[in-house]
């Protein structure tokens, strides 16, 4: 049986606990913001999860930290390993409970990817996407259409290339040849 005094002394405990929590609570959230963004992404590498934007939000929820994400594609075969690494990285800070939450609504944009990760998909390799995926003609594609806007080389920098693929090393990039340098690279598809 619990006396009042004890519930006393409990009820003193939790609110000081709560009192001191805010500014763990901060501390919290950046850690956990710097072990995501030392994860890198799945098929491609150079850049994190989250400087590809796909980790959407880091909150705690009671006792809970639960990280939002929004996949690149609703199918990406990539997901649960990401899913699989984030656990392992928050657990790895000592984070006991963890909710991933996978929200497809809205929708993944390649506007979400950080200014810095384009710089590191050019060193990459990987030609990325123009900055205004917005304005991308979606008309008349076929599998070998030339896009209006050349896509730079990543590696010359040349802009005399051709699509030689809709799909590349994964879904969301295409395969280019630089006709210049005569080199095969990837471009991440804008959406």
């Amino acid at each position: 049986m619990v006396t009042r005094e004890q519930q006393a002394i409990e009820a003193t405990a939790v609110a000081a606990e709560r009192h001191a929590l805010p500014g763990q609570r901060e501390t919290l959230l950046a850690a956990a913001w710097t072990a995501l963004g030392a994860i890198p992404d799945p098929e491609v590498p150079a850049i994190s999860i989250v400087e590809l934007g796909i980790v959407r939000d880091v909150a705690l929820e009671g006792d809970t930290l639960v990280v939002t994400v929004t996949p690149t594609y609703s199918g990406c075969p990539a997901t649960e390993m990401i899913a699989d690494d984030i656990r392992q990285a928050l657990d790895a800070l000592g984070v006991p409970q963890v909710d991933i939450r996978t929200v497809l609504a809205p929708a993944w944009t390649t506007d979400w990817i950080a200014p810095e990760a384009r710089a590191k998909l050019r060193t990459f390799g990987i030609a990325p996407p123009r900055r205004d995926a917005s304005r991308v003609d979606v008309a008349g594609i076929s599998p070998l259409r030339n896009a209006r806007d050349p896509v730079e080389c990543p590696r010359c920098g040349g802009s005399n290339t051709r699509l030689v693929s809709q799909f590349g090393s994964t879904a969301c990039k295409a395969h280019y040849r630089c006709e210049a340098c005569g080199e095969p690279f990837d471009f991440f598809k804008e959406h």
